[in-house]
C-alpha cells in the first residue's frame, strides 16, 4: 500500500492531542477504530503514525470484535513483563559503573574511554553476567538521566573596555600612513596545514570516476611535514607575500617572512618610505608580549634604516585582523578538495591565489630553522630603540632604526 502522507499526519495529529489522557487499553481500542476507519492498510498507517505495535491494534480490534466490556483493570492479572530490575537486581547500579567509572566505579576500568555507546555497554554487561540489550541499556540510561550530549560553546568573554578604542587608534593610523603614501601590512600566520598525500576539506571538480584518491585516515605520522603559512598583506597595494615555513611559527619566522616581502615586494613599491606600519593580533610568533618579536624586528628596522609601528588587535578578536579577510580565506578556497601533497604544491596554490578584486599573491618556501624556547636578556630588551605610545602602549609602538 503507498502511504497517504496526508492521512498519517492527521492521525499523528489526533493522538498527539488525545494520547496522553489514554491509558493502555484505550489507546489500543481508538488505534483499532482509526484503523477499521481507513480499511486495507489500516494497521500500518496506524502504526506508522502512532509507534504502537501491529500486533496491539489487532488485539484492539479483536475487543471491538467480541464486544469486550470495561472491567476495572486495563491487563488481566497477571499480564505485563516483569522489570528487568525485579528480574536482576542491581543491573541499574552495574551499569552506572560502567558509564561513571572515576566516580562511581573502579578508576582503572578499561571501558572508561570505550563503552559510552549502548553497543559496547551491552557486551560489557554481558561479559560481566547480566543479560541485558543494548535497547535495554539505552531505557536504563534514560532512566539514570543519561543523554548524548555535544560540546556547548560558552558565551563570548566579555569584550575588552578598549576594544573600540584599539580600533579607533588603528584605523586612523592606518589612515595617516596611507596617506603619506607609506606601506600598512597586516600580518598573521594561517592555519597550519599537514602535507602529504592526505584528504583536504572541501570539494573541487572532478572527472566522472575519477576522483583524486588519499589515504583513508589523516594521522600526522603520514605526513610528510608541516607546513606553516605566515601571511604578508598589503593593504594599500592589495597585494600578498606568503612564506611557507616548515619548522616552528616563532618571531623569528614572522620577522623573516615580514623582511622577505619587503625584499620580494615592498621595497619596489615603497622606495622612498621611511616608516612601515604592522597590525597583528595579540598573540603568536607576532604576539605583543613575545620579547623576540620585538627584539626581531629592532634587527629589521635597523637593516632597513626605517621607523617600524606596530598596532596589535585587541584580545580575542583576531578574527577581524584584515589578512583573514583580504587574503587567507581566498586561500583556503583556492585549494578546497586538492591534496597537499608536497610543499612546493602548497606554494604553488597560494601563489596562484586569485580574486576578481585584483588580489596577488606571491609564495616561497622557506627552509631554515627556528628553534622555539629562545630566551632573551633584559640587557637585550634595554637596548632597544622602542617608543611606546601613550594609548595601550603594549599595544602600539615604534621601533626606530639605531645608528651603528
Amino acid at each position: 500500500m503507498q502511504r497517504d502522507t496526508a492521512l498519517e499526519e492527521a492521525i499523528v495529529a489526533k493522538y498527539a492531542a488525545i494520547g496522553g489522557v489514554l491509558d493502555e487499553r484505550a489507546r489500543r481500542l481508538w488505534a483499532a477504530t482509526e484503523s477499521r476507519a481507513i480499511g486495507y492498510g489500516g494497521d500500518a498507517l496506524v502504526s506508522a503514525a502512532t509507534g504502537l505495535a501491529r500486533a496491539t491494534i489487532r488485539a484492539g480490534r479483536a475487543e471491538i470484535d467480541a464486544a469486550v466490556e470495561l472491567e476495572g483493570r486495563v491487563r488481566r492479572p497477571g499480564a505485563g513483563r516483569p522489570s528487568i530490575q525485579q528480574v536482576q537486581p542491581g543491573i541499574k547500579e552495574a551499569l552506572e559503573q560502567l558509564v561513571d567509572p572515576l566516580t562511581r566505579g573502579a578508576p582503572t576500568s578499561p571501558l572508561r574511554w570505550t563503552c559510552k555507546s549502548k553497543a559496547k555497554l551491552a557486551a560489557a554487561m554481558t561479559k560481566n553476567g547480566w543479560k541485558v540489550s543494548a535497547t535495554m541499556v539505552g531505557r536504563l540510561l534514560h532512566e539514570l538521566g543519561y543523554s548524548l550530549k555535544s560540546v556547548r560553546k560558552s558565551p563570548e568573554r566579555t569584550a575588552h573596555p578598549d576594544r573600540n578604542a584599539q580600533f579607533e587608534h588603528i584605523n586612523a593610523a592606518a589612515a595617516d600612513f596611507l596617506a603619506r603614501g607609506s606601506p600598512v601590512i597586516s600580518v598573521d600566520t594561517k592555519k597550519k596545514e599537514l602535507v602529504g598525500d592526505l584528504g583536504n576539506a572541501g570539494k573541487e571538480r572532478q572527472p566522472a570516476g575519477n576522483p583524486e584518491k588519499v589515504l583513508v585516515h589523516d594521522f600526522p605520522d603520514d605526513a610528510v611535514g608541516k607546513a606553516v603559512p605566515y601571511g604578508v598583506c598589503d593593504m594599500a597595494r592589495n597585494e600578498a607575500y606568503v612564506s611557507v615555513g616548515r619548522d616552528h611559527d616563532t618571531p623569528a619566522f614572522a620577522v623573516a617572512s615580514i623582511r622577505r616581502w619587503w625584499l620580494a615586494m615592498g621595497r619596489g613599491a615603497y622606495p622612498d618610505t621611511e616608516e612601515l606600519l604592522i597590525t597583528a593580533d595579540v598573540g603568536g610568533g607576532n604576539g605583543y608580549g613575545a620579547r623576540a618579536w620585538k627584539i626581531e624586528l629592532q634587527g629589521l628596522a635597523d637593516d632597513l634604516g626605517i621607523r617600524i609601528t606596530v598596532s596589535h588587535c585587541p584580545p580575542g578578536t583576531s578574527k577581524w585582523n584584515k589578512i583573514e579577510h583580504r587574503l587567507f580565506c581566498h586561500i583556503t578556497q583556492n585549494w578546497r578538495g586538492k591534496p597537499l601533497r608536497t610543499f612546493e604544491a602548497v606554494v604553488e596554490l597560494i601563489g596562484h591565489t586569485r580574486t576578481s578584486a585584483g588580489l596577488r599573491v606571491k609564495a616561497k618556501l622557506d627552509t631554515a630553522s627556528y628553534p622555539a624556547g629562545v630566551v632573551l636578556s633584559n640587557a637585550q630588551m634595554k637596548a632597544l630603540a622602542l617608543h611606546n605610545h601613550p594609548f595601550r602602549g603594549e599595544w602600539n609602538y615604534e621601533l626606530h632604526p639605531r645608528r651603528r
